[in-house]
């Protein structure tokens, strides 16, 4: 029989006063989650997230074309110049590695691009600052910003990279650019471009993109998103060892409020329920909306007891509240996770989490189930919520 966890978890976190006295708001916000000035929230975070993994491959093939670029130039502008390309490339890797583990993985990101434009700079002002044939590479890194930040992030990065084009210009040789100034003109204009279209062309993407992933009743990600993401996760648990926890909830008695209230009211009740949810996770969590009333989400990182941990807040959260203009309702969890240095299989961990709601729907209802057993505890010991 599967596990009972019963832990003691704080009572949520509030994002306001008016939350707390109020209840959540009718309508969920698609970005909730830890907010910085780069991200707007969860969705904008996962979004870039999920991006800058498709990029990584892409940036490794212009890294490659660079440096045989490079190695071809040699003897006219220096062997050296493949030493500022291989920084930034070890700066990016070591971001990459990070990016899982911090609250805010945009700052880093951020920098690691700061970083790359800092060793173009670099090179142009070893290679002859206007007059250098890589005065152009600075529209280079430019494409990526809108694939990772929104429009306040392109207008942030272009600044800098305005701003390291004159100061090299002018620093290495300003009687140049004075005396022909379309030496700086000319790679502005392309850089400025560059960050226009791309930018013009990443909005429509996200678009298409968001309509596709997007559950449009409550904002979160759909099931169309979870597949890719899963294969993702399992690789990254084969590579660095880390256990990934599965959570899967179901509202108890929803038919009723449909038959009772009518379909708006189970509507805002779903839309305050993944709210409630959503801002209970870490910035990295992922959660997804897979069926009417059923939520699953993804918690990489945390083990079988840590994720138990996570699914009773979330349960306490939504026990504790209002919901659709004055209802209560409560949900039932199922929990599993991988082992550590155990490559992450979403089917077999899922199918052991949709046991576990059963479990705690055969149970009485809003608990929270996980298996497989370890041992540690038995049905007997932990009592159903």
């Amino acid at each position: 029989m599967a596990e009972v966890f019963a832990h003691t978890v704080a009572r949520p976190t509030w994002h306001s006063d008016d939350e707390r006295d109020h209840g959540p708001r009718a309508i969920v916000d698609p970005d909730a989650g830890p907010r910085s000035w780069l991200i707007d929230g969860g969705m904008d975070r996962e979004r870039m997230l999920d991006m800058d993994r498709l990029v990584a491959p892409v940036r490794q093939k212009s890294f490659v074309v660079i440096a045989a670029a490079l190695l071809v130039c040699g003897p006219w502008v220096g062997w050296w110049t493949i030493i500022p390309l291989a920084v930034a490339g070890v700066l990016f890797r070591l971001a990459d590695g990070a990016m899982e583990r911090v609250s805010h993985p945009e700052y880093l990101l951020f920098a690691a691009w700061a970083a790359s434009q800092l060793m173009i700079e670099v090179s142009v002002a070893l290679t002859g600052g206007p007059n250098s044939p890589a005065m152009a590479w600075f529209a280079i890194p430019i494409v990526t910003l809108s694939a990772r930040f929104p429009a306040r992030g392109v207008l942030l990065g272009l600044g800098v990279t305005v701003v390291m084009m004159v100061a090299v210009a002018f620093g290495v040789n300003a009687h140049a650019v004075l005396a022909n100034p379309p030496l700086l003109i000319m790679p502005l204009a392309l850089t400025v471009a560059v960050a226009i279209l791309s930018t013009a062309l990443m909005q429509s993407d996200v678009r298409h993109r968001s309509e596709a992933v997007i559950d449009q009743l409550t904002g979160m990600l759909n099931r169309n998103s979870l597949a890719d993401r899963t294969v993702e996760l399992a690789h990254q648990s084969e590579r660095t060892g880390q256990p990934v926890g599965l959570i899967v909830g179901d509202l108890d008695h929803f038919k009723q409020i449909n038959d009772t209230h009518g379909h708006a009211t189970g509507d805002a009740v779903l839309q305050d329920v993944a709210y409630m949810l959503r801002k209970q996770l870490r910035a990295f969590d992922l959660a997804y909306r897979i069926g009417g009333e059923e939520f699953l989400v993804l918690l990489p990182g945390a083990d079988l007891a840590q994720t138990a941990e996570m699914a009773e807040r979330l349960r306490q959260g939504v026990e504790a509240d209002t919901v659709g203009g004055g209802l209560r309702v409560t949900m039932s969890f199922g929990v599993s996770a991988s082992q550590q240095e155990t490559a992450f299989d979403y089917k077999s961990i899922c199918a052991q989490a949709d046991a576990a709601l059963y479990e705690a729907k055969r149970g009485g209802r809003n608990g929270v189930c996980g298996g497989p057993p370890t041992g540690a505890h038995t049905t007997s010991e932990l009592a159903l919520h």
